[in-house]
């Protein structure tokens, strides 16, 4: 049986958070944007095409360099600050109606 390397997953859930964080950064400004301009689909597909690209560069080289538990701790960050994020945006449309 083998044992879970945490510093590898705990790492890997660090280096989730900061990429996740761009993601989710990088989401809100491709929406923004799109909304501003006539052709936003194709705002939305170059977007879209960039975040997942350093989204998935991001957890092959951290595959690469660490191993499979470092991978398993970056998509749980990916997870777990997409709950918060989706989170964030439902509470703040309630608290929006309710000033």
């Amino acid at each position: 049986m083998t044992g879970i390397d945490w510093a590898a997953a705990f790492t890997g859930m660090a280096v989730g958070a900061v990429i996740s964080s761009f993601y989710f950064a990088g989401l809100a400004l491709g929406i923004r944007w799109a909304l501003m301009r006539g052709k936003a689909a194709a705002v939305l597909l170059l977007s879209a095409g960039v975040r997942i690209a350093i989204l998935l560069g991001a957890g092959w080289a951290l595959l690469d360099q660490l191993g499979p538990w470092a991978l398993f701790g970056y998509g749980g960050a990916f997870v777990l600050l997409r709950l918060g994020v989706t989170g964030f945006g439902r509470g703040a449309g309630k608290l929006r109606g309710a000033i």
